[in-house]
């Protein structure tokens, strides 16, 4: 099988390349995924994603132990299907803050240069104060079809305690409160295979391989020239050509832990597990960054909460009107503040969720209850993703720059102000189980050591940038290897302040004008 263009993973960037390099039907396009469809109602449904964790849909991955964390292995839900983590994920469409891409410091990608590419993928439904959004794009971004009765209550709170209520959040700065935007459309989830891939699925130059587990890159001469896989029944394997390009987009875990098998990376760390090096990258799966969570859990006096949100009614509700409980994405209001006045730009966020989220949502809620989540956005710690064997290893580095747990307490203390404001202090009861309601600094360090859990957004492990250790080039090249890109979440130099979704999404399109040019210049 020989394709112009082979595109190794359908998530949330690997669907948005498939569309837009098969727009030309002088081209052909092989996208390959691991996963199998995202049939299930639960990837329908929005407040069902806690459902697909630990499934034959999910990566169901566990990092190494963590001893800033009490020396737990913590869990990270991967979306093994189309459409990726896009087709599991909360739906939360949060871009970041200006100063995010700015801050990157590398030609092309700064905020005014990329807006335009999340524009492009937008279609705002509902107010768009100002112009923010995007509105003919493929991905259906709105407010929530049935929001909670308590979340304007907890905007109410936010204002009480002197944050802004901000009409759009998705402008050049999120500092503030406001309701979640979110990848729906008409009260489901508009995933990437939703928005980009399903439109594009019938493309005769398109080519959709499935459960297809990508075993490496091949490299000839000094190029990539295509991918071996292995078959369906995982017998033998299969290798499927490019004659213009290799586009890895396997993700923060996937497209580092192809490049070392592929024997890119450090050369000896590959030596040490066996792998013949090609190319010696020392920073391919190195500064991994990942947004860690920590919660306040509460009990509520009155039964308003999303508790008991699968009954009978509200699933019928969902499957005749598209309304109702079970269209929430859980995560219904975000703030966005700085701990301290020396912060350039917002260094937590605090997320509301009217019901207890306890262990990712797999543990059914007891009772009726709240939670707000405090989001360390900018963690000064790194992590790494390495190879044991040929398995990939992950360890997040978690909390081991000490300005990450100051920041996180600071966090904490700030959900609980919120609960003690006037607004919704009628709702907030005693502490629920796990949480025993953290006080003092040891005991609020306590709690984030050993109940903190991951947001889900790593990113940062095939770095781009201008300097020589950069894994990528401004325009997603891999250093040394001509016909090889990577456009996804590691390329991030730095972890946005916002969701990792939205800038994937945005890099994929980006990175879909730079293949395109580079064709037309004749190679890269």
């Amino acid at each position: 099988m020989e394709y112009d263009y082979v595109i190794v993973g359908a998530g949330s960037a690997g669907c948005v390349l498939a569309n837009r390099l098969s727009a030309d039907p002088a081209t052909t396009v092989a996208l390959i995924e691991a996963g199998g469809p995202a049939d299930k109602l639960e990837v329908r449904m929005p407040a069902g994603f806690a459902k697909l964790f630990k499934t034959a849909l999910d990566w169901d991955f566990t990092t190494v132990e963590q001893p800033g964390l009490s020396g737990r292995r913590l869990y990270w839900p991967r979306g093994r299907m189309l459409g990726g983590s896009s087709s599991m994920n909360a739906q939360m469409w949060v871009r970041g803050h200006r100063a995010d891409y700015d801050g990157w410091d590398v030609p092309g990608w700064s905020y005014e240069e990329v807006l335009p590419y999340f524009q492009r993928a937008e279609r705002r439904v509902g107010s768009n104060h100002g112009g923010v959004y995007g509105t003919a794009g493929p991905i259906s971004i709105s407010e929530l079809r049935s929001p909670n009765r308590l979340t304007p209550v907890f905007l109410k709170a936010c204002e009480e305690a002197g944050l802004t209520r901000l009409d759009e959040l998705n402008g050049p700065s999120n500092e503030g409160c406001s309701p979640t935007p979110v990848t729906q459309d008409r009260g489901r989830r508009c995933s990437s295979a939703d928005a980009y891939l399903r439109p594009a699925s019938r493309r005769p130059n398109l080519t959709v391989l499935t459960s297809r587990h990508v075993r490496r890159v091949l490299v000839e001469e000094g190029r990539a020239t295509g991918v071996e896989c292995a078959s369906p029944d995982g017998d033998g394997g299969t290798l499927v050509r490019a004659r213009r390009e290799v586009v890895l987009s396997a993700g923060a875990i996937g497209s580092p832990h192809l490049l070392m098998l592929s024997g890119i990376g450090a050369a000896d760390d590959l030596l040490a597990q066996g792998i013949k090096p090609l190319l010696d990258l020392p920073q391919v799966g190195a500064n991994l960054q990942d947004h860690l969570a920590s919660g306040v859990i509460l009990h509520c006096p009155e039964p308003v909460t999303l508790a008991r949100a699968e009954s009978v009614g509200n699933l019928l509700r969902f499957l005749v009107g598209r309304s109702g409980m079970l269209t929430s994405n859980v995560g219904e209001a975000v703030a966005f503040i700085r701990t301290s006045p020396e912060e350039p730009a917002p260094d937590i966020e605090l997320i509301f969720a009217p019901v207890p989220f306890i262990d990712h949502g797999l543990t059914r809620p007891p009772a009726h209850g709240l939670t707000i989540a405090s989001i360390l956005l900018r963690p000064e710690s790194r992590g790494r993703i390495f190879l044991q064997g040929r398995d990939v290893a992950i360890d997040p580095g978690y909390l081991t720059a000490e300005a990450d747990l100051r920041r996180q307490v600071a966090g904490l203390r700030k959900a609980k102000e919120l609960f003690a404001t006037s607004a919704l202090l009628p709702f907030a009861g005693a502490p629920m189980e796990p949480y025993r309601g953290a006080e003092t600094e040891e005991e609020l360090v306590h709690w984030i050591r050993e109940r903190s859990e991951t947001l889900y957004h790593p990113v940062g492990t095939c770095r781009m940038g201008e300097d020589a250790d950069a894994v990528v080039d401004p325009e997603l090249r891999v250093r040394g290897v001509a016909g090889l890109r990577v456009a996804d979440a590691s390329v991030m130099p730095v972890i946005n302040r916002g969701h990792t979704h939205a800038p994937t999404v945005m890099i994929a399109e980006k990175a879909a004008d730079l293949i395109a040019g580079s064709s037309l210049r004749g190679g890269s």
